[in-house]
Formats: C-alpha cells, structure tokens, sequence
C-alpha cells in the first residue's frame, strides 16, 4: 500500500483528495500548511507528496526546497498542485525539482492517473538502483578480498620469511625482499585509500547541497606542471618514459590540487595498466569554449561499448586474460571527482586498438 502525503491549507480541498485516495487504498497522511508537511514528510517517510503553491507560512516552493536539503526526502516525488499554470510557474517548480503538476480544478482521473505516472516511475528507478547496489556488491564481492589478500599475502610471505632466515640472509636479498613488502604495502594503502575516497564521494553524489559547497570552496589549480609532472614520474616509474608525448596547455581549474591530482593519476594509470611497453601514451590539455579538455590516448586493448557503459566501482573486465592491478575503481572515482566539480568524463574506445579518456571541467586561460 503506497504511503501518500496531502500538503494544502484550504481544508474542503485536501478532504476531497484524501477521501478520493482511501477510497483507491492508498495510506494517506494529511498537512494543513507547509511546515507541517515537511515535518511529517521528515518523519513519515512518504512515497509520494501532493502538495498546493499557495499557501501561508511556507509555500510550496519553500516545501521543495527544505525537501531538497533533506537527504531521506530530497528522492520523494512531489506533485504540484496550482490555480494558474503559466510557463514561469512550471519552470520554477520543475527547475526546483517538481515532477508533475495538476491545475485546480482537476479530475478524480486526472488526479489517480498523475499518481500513478509518478509512483511507476519511482518504482522503476528504485528497482534500477537496487540492481546496480546488487551489481556493485556483487563486484566487490568478487575482487575486492582478491585485491587485498594479494599485497597483503606478499607483504606476510616476505615478512615471516626475513624472520626465520634474518642470521642467513644477504643484505642485498634483503634489501630486495624490503622494497617488496614496501611496494605491496603502497598498493594495499592506495586500495584502502580509493575503497573510502569512493564510498564518500558515492555519498556526497546523493547530497545535493554537499555538492554545492564542493564546488564553492574555492580552491584552484595550474594544470599543465601538474600533468607533466604526474604523466613523467608515472611513466618512469614503469620504465616507459619513451612512451609518454606530451602536448600541454597552461589552464587553471577550480578544484583542489589533491583533486584535480587524483583525476589525472587515475586516468593516467589506467592508460598505463591496460596498454604494452613500446605503445604510446598520448596526452593532450587544451583550453576550449571556457574549459579544459584533457585527453589520454593509449593503443591497449581497449574497451567495448557494454563494457563503458556498464563501467562502475570493482567492475574489471576479462579478468581471466589479463592480470589487473588495482580494483577498478581509479575511472569510476575520476568520474565521480569530475562530475561532482561540473565537468563530465567520457570514454570512446576500440577493442584491440585505441582507448580515448576524455576530461572537461570548467576552467580558464592563465594571465
């Protein structure tokens, strides 16, 4: 039984609509003015809301907008209802997050069809949800205690076997032997560090307002010393430096260094993982329409369109060809980063052949 929630202060009004919904089954719940209807929207938990403009105290409008700040209410559908319907009215209620409207005087099928439109639809989105939380879980079940019992196994191996053999050993083996333990060490800690980073940029993705202040803190960043620097180390790290060409624009994005530094290890990384030594690694940063486009350009093995499309958070793909390090998530997170600062990440690829990552953000030219 769908739990309803009636916002309207003229009382013959809201008697009709909740008399019309009991008598359809529905669990109705009734407010006289708009802040009793977000305190019981707050406590009760309603599958829908039906809620006038108009009213004293705090009209509809100030409703939506205290739902919207709310995070168990801001994903309740809301259906407007009003006395005049001019295009200025709908604009502000759908830029406000509205889904539907119903102008007064309205119908018994109007008002029973509205509902159903709009509870069909949160039931299709919520059943979507629940499918990619049962995918992700499903993911996460499958790699993630692969990913940590790999480093974690090295670094125990390793540790037991410089205890029993500590009075034998070569200090040149054992020196060996300890940069193992610090390099498993390193991949475990930067497993841990993206598991938390993406769980809470997940979190922050279902908080508007959190967004917000994301994007208005007001930190910077000069991109090009940033990207050279990060593409060389990277590159010389695996011994791959005379892969790397390098075509940079000066840029400046509104984003935190540790943010925007993050974005590109991970994009960067992923070229390297999936491509082989003696392959180029392009990468290009270009000031455009009032924003910085970043591309890097590998000739790995690339990506289907399924694969992109599904691309999320401990989703690896052809696990049985090739051997992965790392978990999935360096994409998903630079997607996330990205996304969460108003820009966009897009991936074009073909198997075998070429895998283009594509980074906008909104940015300017340096003075």
């Amino acid at each position: 039984m769908s739990h309803i929630l009636v916002i309207e202060d003229e009382e013959d009004i809201r008697t009709i609509i909740v008399e019309i919904l009991r008598a359809e089954n529905f669990d109705v719940i009734e407010a006289e003015n708009g802040e009793i209807g977000v305190e019981l929207a707050k406590n009760e938990s309603p599958d829908l809301i039906i809620c006038d403009i108009k009213m004293p105290k705090l009209d509809g409008y100030g409703v939506m907008i205290q739902l919207q700040e709310i995070p168990s209410t801001q994903t309740i559908p809301l259906i407007f209802l009003t006395a005049k319907s001019t295009k200025s009215d709908l604009r502000m209620g759908m830029e406000l997050g509205a889904d539907d409207y119903l102008t007064k005087p309205f119908t018994r099928d109007e008002l029973l069809g509205a509902i159903t439109t709009r509870l069909a639809k949160q039931m299709a989105v919520e059943q979507e949800s629940q499918k990619q939380v049962d995918e992700l879980r499903n993911n996460i079940t499958h790699s993630l205690p692969h990913e940590l019992r790999t480093p974690l196994n090295g670094i125990l191996n390793l540790a037991q076997f410089l205890i029993e053999d500590y009075d034998t050993i070569e200090r040149d083996e054992a020196m060996e032997m300890l940069k193992e333990i610090c390099v498993s060490g390193e991949r475990l800690y930067r497993l841990t560090h993206n598991f938390l980073l993406y769980a809470e940029l997940a979190r922050i993705e279902q908080q508007p307002k959190q967004a917000r202040k994301l994007l208005d803190y007001g930190e910077q960043s000069f991109t090009r010393t940033i990207i050279q620097d990060l593409a060389i180390q990277k590159c010389l790290n695996v011994n791959r430096k005379d892969d790397l060409h390098l075509e940079l624009q000066e840029v400046v994005v509104k984003i935190s260094q540790s943010k925007f530094t993050k974005i590109v290890e991970e994009i960067i990384d992923n070229a390297l993982k999936f491509s082989d030594f003696g392959k180029p690694i392009q990468i290009q940063s270009y000031f455009q329409d009032k924003k910085l486009n970043i591309l890097v350009i590998d000739q790995g093995r690339g990506m289907t369109p399924t694969q992109i499309a599904k691309l999320g958070a401990y989703m690896q793909f052809d696990r049985k060809l090739y051997e992965q390090q790392g978990s999935g998530l360096g994409l998903i997170i630079a997607k996330l980063l990205t996304e969460l600062h108003g820009g966009e990440l897009n991936i074009t690829s073909s198997p075998g052949q070429q895998t283009i990552v594509h980074v906008i953000l909104p940015g300017k030219l340096s003075i």
